[in-house]
């Protein structure tokens, strides 16, 4: 499968990127990484006038302390978000969810900020023009009809990224570059939960930095992933979990989905039920189980929607008992 022809933009900073955005809004896709746009652009989901390669803006490939936390710029490597001694030792849940995704190749290209702002799947969307043609397309692109819930409006194709879930548990921050300024967001904030409208990012805007709290510092933590192979393939479901103990009790935690949904999500209310109890498997079980029912699976992967739901719940209490061990 052939590129359609575009015209390639290579801005050197973060204001000419900008303008750039906001000159051809609607024509244009950002390449950072490329490892899942340019994919995408020989399925023809994408055939942009314009293609901003921001690879070579300055600034943006950095991990560094600051006062309150740690700083990431968006076009850091994967591969560099998984090693990072910094990372490692401060955020460990990252680093993991970081080391999952894909094969070494691809973290090497593929960034932080990619990651995040990672289109959402479906098996009736991701698929060559042919195929989705003979099916009479969908919501997500050139259709009316959802496949997935046929009759509904709405389009559930899955968020897949496997770092989201990590820094959502970690209470990460987002800014944002735009023509008129900077604007900094919770993560949890960034995405709507609607398949193909998927994140609050605006054509004419850039997402240039992930910022940790040091609040978040220390946590313990555990991602579990589902996938039919070892490497390569998006999570089919993932878990991340961060928890602070003393004493043996939870002094905090939090518990993340992606993978089944249309964005990732925290578990609402399993902080407060773990919240100064000491973890043991009857616990983990309660707060699987609410895991479980807040993950939507439906028919947009190759595995069926009832088996992504149990192992959610199974990936919950394992990465649970797995994380107050540690």
């Amino acid at each position: 499968m052939s590129l359609s022809d575009f015209k390639l933009l290579r801005p050197r900073t973060v204001e000419e990127a900008v303008g750039h955005l906001q000159r051809h809004a609607g024509n244009l896709r950002v390449l950072a990484g490329g490892t899942d746009l340019l994919p995408s652009m020989r399925q023809k989901l994408f055939e942009p006038q314009y293609v901003l390669d921001i690879r070579r803006v300055a600034g943006l490939r950095t991990i560094c302390q600051t006062e309150n936390g740690i700083e990431i710029g968006a076009l850091t490597s994967l591969t560099e978000i998984e090693c990072s001694p910094l990372l490692r030792s401060r955020y460990p849940l990252l680093t993991e969810a970081a080391a999952t995704v894909a094969s070494p190749v691809l973290r090497n290209m593929g960034t932080i900020g990619g990651n995040i702002c990672l289109d959402t799947r479906c098996l009736w969307y991701n698929q060559s023009l042919a195929w989705r043609k003979g099916c009479g397309f969908c919501i997500k692109k050139d259709g009316d009809l959802c496949h997935v819930a046929p009759g509904g409006s709405k389009c559930w194709a899955a968020f897949s990224g496997d770092t989201p879930p990590a820094l959502l548990c970690l209470g990460a921050e987002l800014e944002i570059m735009g023509p008129s300024g900077t604007r900094r967001v919770p993560l949890r904030e960034f995405y709507t939960g609607i398949g193909d409208a998927y994140r609050n990012l605006g054509s004419d805007e850039l997402l240039t930095r992930i910022f940790l709290p040091d609040s978040s510092a220390g946590y313990h933590g555990v991602y579990r992933k589902l996938r039919i192979r070892g490497s390569i393939d998006y999570p089919l479901a993932g878990v991340a979990v961060a928890m602070k103990q003393s004493n043996g009790r939870i002094v905090d935690s939090r518990v993340a989905l992606t993978a089944v949904n249309p964005a990732p999500v925290l578990v609402k209310g399993a902080r407060e039920i773990m919240a100064g109890k000491p973890m043991d498997e009857e616990l983990a079980e309660v707060v699987a189980t609410l895991a479980a029912r807040t993950a939507k699976p439906l028919t947009t992967s190759a595995l069926t929607p009832e088996y992504r739901r149990e192992m959610i719940r199974v990936f919950t209490k394992r990465a649970l008992l797995a994380a107050a061990a540690n």
